[in-house]
């Protein structure tokens, strides 16, 4: 009851208020009778300032104040309360407070009737007009209790008097009529807003795309456009040149030309204004010849380009790269009557900066003065930009001087410049040292000084460098905007930094800063370096809901990264989106999707594609032809490629290297070699060769026997080479010659090189030794080093370790040890790995002493051991059966700060374990996992060995068990191990388990695997089942051996089936193989056991005419033995 009596209360003051404001105009004052208060009209009184509430008019509508330019005023008022009644305050008592009377006396009301009524008499009041404010308070009160109906008259009124509508007004229709997602849901919202009876009329459709332009929503600003038209409203000039400037920054053009027929359709005429839009479109569109286009029609429509529109088309054509054009088109603005302003010469400028084109910022400069704009900070910034590009960065600091002479200040830009031209010369420290210095010269740092920094440190590799600095800038208060954001993750995307990359990501949707595409382009990339290919797809979906404005490089992005993980089909779907997002496909995105057709060999469909890219209007580039061309020379299609390769220049595309070195490897791959010598030629013209045309065509001449053409190709190339021929070079050219003609032509090539003296050191010999020394020809490399060091060719650690090792692989051992020391004499000291070559070769010859002397004297010349050299001691003293000595060198290591390795343990483990010491071994293995040593499938492999062997087949298998567990995969080996000890105790069904398991384990059984079998299951009786298996392993493609053959032949003839024997032994002769005294001695115990005592006898006597020397076992089963 209380509450409804203060209701009333303050109803009743209202009604007394709204008597009382009865305002009459007398001369130039205004005055409230109730108050005797009287104001002037427009000197700070009621027509003084403009307020949030209800406003007097003294000339009729608020169009004729706006007309007039008079100031707007809002009721001279604030409700009050005394004992007696509600007051009005004289507003020059508040010294110009905005008044807010009838905003007060609504807020005061709390029933939406008398609210409502009272909202409809002030509104019929001649003078008083409402405000946004009131309007929106009065449809918020009424939409709470659901009244529809009077909404729509609050809006009607609101249209008729011109009250502007805001998004408030809008989002609170859109509320009572259950409409969600906010000014996004426009399009939506209106359908319900109609049949509610919100009926929009042109003013209201204008303001509507306005404040949907205002709040980024283009797309739904061209809905409610295409809505106004529908209805038969007709949009204002200044709708349209708002919606062309926001469909023009997402470079629409399509869309903007379209606007522009639309508007002269419903007879609007454009202005220069409209038409300049146009022109800044399709010029940063890089359109340059339709902006040229409607600079034409302007001057033939009479509607004549002002120094404004000419800006920019200056601006364009810098943007497009055109300068040239830019600055003959400023020509002739100077000889025309719409002469530059000092933006056209700060536009100009600043493109010429851009380039580093010094000598035309300085001629600009001069212009600029003679035409009276003198410099100012914009134009000495846009200098030191200039200089500092140029690499002047010494003259850039200098030219501070100068404008302290001049009186300019340095702003932040100006600072910014110079930050970032010591960054760009790699001169970090100094670019800290100003950096740090801003304070105190009066400017502040702001987000883009950071985004200097963090670019800086991103490209340099230094991530975290890069992101320490970002976090820098926020615990300094400035919030980050999207382009530091972005620099951020461009360095956390190089680096694969996924992780930071998400916080980055997070915090800046969080902040309520907008994601860019470059932003979201950035974050693809990260998910792309994870492997995580379908998140960076499910950022495209969220940058469409998001309003993100698409562009074609983020689905360029998308398209690579989808061939990349051989996602073919779904890159190829994404091409197609394009159309349906309104893009266009550019240059990047044809040579995207040549490259991935180049690497499938698809070149039917490469030269479909590349003939569509030309029929819709997009012109390759050189990366275009050189895909091209490298699918055709892929695939055997050189022809058409040296047909492409001359249609080039007609589509005013030159070629570069890298297209010369495509053809000239197509021509070398038909043997061509004539042609390509004469395309090398025509190269010579106007390009230098590089490293991969000479690794090309050289190999090609040294094969058809024309060293000496490729020795004066070498010879030309190394006098006007860019740079130093490097080692690498020399090595991949006789790499080569190798791959291309044979070892022998490639030393021949080699020692030619040599002797000419054009490669000078030994280089060329490297990969010639690693092939020599491969293929068991050490010595040969061995003389031909002797030969390339009589003409003056100094060896380097890399040959001799080459060399040395390649004669001990082949056993000789002696030349080795004396090309070891003449290394040393020759004053090349030998490093770790070549004394580890020696050592390695004592250690298993088991030539212990020697061994150990020689790793003294290694440590004497000042050669620090490594982990392998260890564990090769410790493997020599093992195999000269020093057990005891290896395991006291183990623990003497482990005690100092030796690693052990499984290469460490493996040797330990496999003596002590063949010595018979296995509980050693078990322990020592215990210790190598505490040491935090994890053991391999190898070592694992020793200990079964070593158990199975010594018929602890439990143990065997609790640790081949084991190994499992712990996530290490059992090879091919273990298996076999496993076979060979369960078959060895005649548990032949669990051999033949483990053998289905190999199998089953993705594992192939390999020669050895299956001898094991075919012999174990011939030796217990199984011999169809071992036929079976000698079967399978030649369907397997694997060729039996030896052993093979001898074990079946042996098992057979004991089985009674000579005759399957006999067969065998002629297949063996057919392959090539030589029999063995085995073989001999299987063939004769089977005859004799048929009792076909005269072929054993045979085989007995073909075995020694055939030089084969008889055992004790030939003459046991010879039959006239007893």
């Amino acid at each position: 009851m209380e509450a409804i009596g203060q209701d009333r209360i303050l109803q009743t003051r209202a009604v007394k208020l709204h008597k009382r404001l009865t305002v009459v105009k007398v001369g130039n004052y205004a005055e409230v009778t109730s108050m005797n208060v009287r104001s002037p009209l427009n000197h700070g009184g009621l027509l003084g300032k403009s307020t949030q509430n209800c406003r007097i008019s003294t000339s009729g509508p608020v169009v004729n104040w706006r007309k007039h330019r008079m100031k707007q005023v809002s009721f001279c008022g604030t409700l009050v309360e005394n004992s007696d009644s509600m007051l009005i305050a004289d507003a020059e008592r508040k010294k110009g407070k905005p008044t807010e009377g009838v905003m007060e006396a609504l807020q005061s009301i709390t029933d939406p009737n008398v609210a409502f009524e009272y909202f409809k008499s002030v509104a019929g009041m001649p003078y008083v007009v409402h405000t946004t404010e009131t309007c929106n308070h009065m449809l918020e009160m009424l939409m709470v209790h659901r009244r529809v109906g009077d909404m729509v008259f609050v809006f009607d009124l609101m249209q008729k008097q011109i009250i502007n509508r805001n998004s408030t007004t809008y989002l609170t229709i859109f509320k009572v009529l259950n409409v969600r997602g906010g000014m996004r849901q426009a399009s939506f919202a209106l359908d319900r807003m109609k049949p509610a009876g919100f009926i929009l009329n042109a003013y209201s459709y204008n303001g509507f795309i306005h404040l949907l332009l205002k709040s980024g929503y283009c797309r739904e600003a061209l809905e409610v456009y295409r809505r106004m038209i529908k209805e038969g409203n007709k949009p204002s000039l200044k709708a349209y040149s708002a919606l062309m400037v926001a469909v023009g920054k997402r470079r629409d053009t399509e869309t903007v030309m379209e606007l522009l027929k639309e508007m002269e359709s419903l007879g609007l005429r454009p202005n220069v204004y409209t038409f300049t839009i146009c022109i800044r479109v399709l010029g940063r569109a890089g359109k340059i010849d339709e902006a040229y286009r409607i600079l034409k029609r302007m001057d033939d429509e009479g509607c004549g380009a002002d120094v404004v529109t000419y800006t920019v088309l200056i601006d364009s054509l810098c943007v497009a790269g055109k300068l040239d054009e830019a600055k003959n088109l400023f020509l002739k603005m100077k000889d025309s009557s719409h002469k530059p302003d000092r933006v056209t010469y700060i536009t100009l400028m600043d493109k010429f900066s851009d380039c580093g084109d010094l000598e035309s910022v300085h001629e600009l400069w001069s212009q600029m003065e003679t035409d009276g704009f003198r410099s100012d900070v914009v134009t000495f910034t846009i200098l030191l930009n200039t200089l500092s590009k140029a690499g002047k960065i010494d003259e850039a600091f200098s030219q501070l001087n100068t404008m302290s002479e001049q009186g300019i200040a340095p702003n932040l830009h100006t600072y910014n410049t110079l930050i970032g031209g010591l960054l760009r010369a790699n001169r970090l420290e100094e670019a800290v040292s100003l950096f740090e210095r801003l304070d105190s010269l009066g400017v502040e740092a702001t987000a883009y000084t950071y985004i200097l920094f963090i670019d800086y440190y991103g490209k340099s590799g230094a991530s975290n460098r890069a992101l320490e600095t970002f976090e820098s800038m926020k615990s300094r208060g400035i919030v980050p905007n999207v382009v530091a954001c972005n620099a951020s993750l461009y360095s956390l995307a190089e680096a694969g930094m996924l992780k930071e990359a998400n916080d980055v990501f997070s915090e800046l949707k969080k902040s309520g800063i907008a994601p860019d595409s470059i932003t979201y382009n950035m974050m693809m990339k990260c998910y792309s370096k994870a492997g995580r290919v379908d998140d960076a797809v499910k950022l495209l979906t969220e940058m469409t809901e998001n309003g993100c404005h698409l562009d074609v490089a983020v689905i360029n992005s998308l398209i690579d990264m989808l061939y990349k993980v051989d996602r073919v089909d779904e890159a190829w779907e994404m091409y197609q989106k394009l159309k349906h997002m309104n893009l266009t496909p550019t240059v990047v995105t044809y040579n995207t999707l040549l490259s991935g057709l180049r690497k499938e060999g698809r070149v039917q469909e490469a030269i479909i594609l590349f003939t569509t890219m030309i029929k819709n209007g997009c012109h390759p580039n050189t990366v275009t032809f050189n895909t091209l061309l490298d699918c055709l020379c892929k695939n055997d299609e050189v022809d058409m490629a040296v047909k492409i390769f001359f249609d080039m220049r007609q589509m005013n595309c030159f070629p570069d290297v890298v297209t010369y070195n495509t053809l000239i490897y197509g021509l070398t791959t038909e043997n061509r070699v004539y042609d390509a010598f004469l395309l090398f030629h025509h190269m010579r013209k106007s390009l230098y060769a590089d490293c991969v045309t000479l690794c090309t065509l050289v190999p090609s001449l040294v094969k058809n026997s024309k060293t000496e053409d490729a020795l004066n190709i070498i010879r030309f190339f190394l006098c006007h080479a860019q740079h130093r021929a490097e080692r690498s070079f020399w090595e991949d050219l006789t790499s080569g010659v190798i791959v291309q003609t044979s070892v022998d032509k490639a030393m021949v090539f080699a020692e030619s090189l040599i002797s000419s003296e054009l490669c000078q050191d030994d280089s060329v010999l490297v990969p010639l030794f690693k092939v020599l020394s491969k293929h068991k020809r050490g010595l040969e490399a061995h003389d031909l080093f002797v030969r390339a060091r009589s003409c003056g060719i100094e060896a380097t650690l890399e040959v001799y370790y080459i060399l040395i090792g390649g004669l001990l692989d082949i056993r000789l051992v002696d030349l080795a040890w004396n090309l070891f020391e003449e290394m040393k004499k020759s004053g090349c000291v030998p490093d770790v790995s070549i004394y580890n070559l020696l050592l390695d070769a004592l250690g298993k010859s088991g030539e212990v002493d020697r061994l150990l002397n020689f790793f003294e004297e290694m440590q004497h010349y000042g050669c620090i051991p490594d982990t392998v050299t260890h564990n090769i001691i410790i493997s020599g003293l093992v195999t000269s059966n020093n057990i005891d000595k290896a395991v006291d060198m183990f623990y003497n290591l482990v005690s100092r700060d030796f690693s052990p390795t499984p290469c460490t343990y493996g040797p330990l483990i496999d003596g002590l374990a063949k010595s018979g010491r296995l509980e050693e071994a078990k322990r020592l293995f215990e210790e190598m996992i505490d040491y935090g040593c994890k053991p391999n499938c190898a070592i694992y492999n020793i200990l079964i060995n070593g158990f199975g062997k010594c018929g602890d087949m439990e143990s065997a298998c609790t640790l081949f068990r084991r190994m499992v567990k712990e996530g290490i995969r059992p090879d091919v080996k273990s298996y076999s191990i496993l076979i060979d000890c369960l078959l060895m105790l005649g548990q032949v069904d669990d051999a033949w388990d483990y053998f289905e398991e190999l199998k089953l384990q993705g594992l192939d059984p390999d020669l050895i695997c299956y001898n094991f079998m075919i012999n174990g299951l011939g030796r217990y009786g199984r011999i169809n089942e071992a036929l079976s298996l000698f079967g399978e392993l030649q369907t397997r493609r694997i060729s039996p051996d030896l052993y093979t053959y001898n074990s079946l032949i042996l098992h057979l003839g004991i089985a009674g089936m000579i005759e399957e024997a006999g067969k065998l032994y002629e297949e063996l002769l057919f392959k090539g193989l030589k029999p063995n005294v085995f073989t001999y001695n299987a063939l004769i115990r089977g005859y004799g056991i048929s009792g076909d005592h005269d072929r054993a006898y045979a085989v007995y006597q073909t075995m020694m005419t055939g030089g084969c020397s008889p055992n004790l076992g030939t003459f046991a089963q010879l039959p006239n033995q007893s």
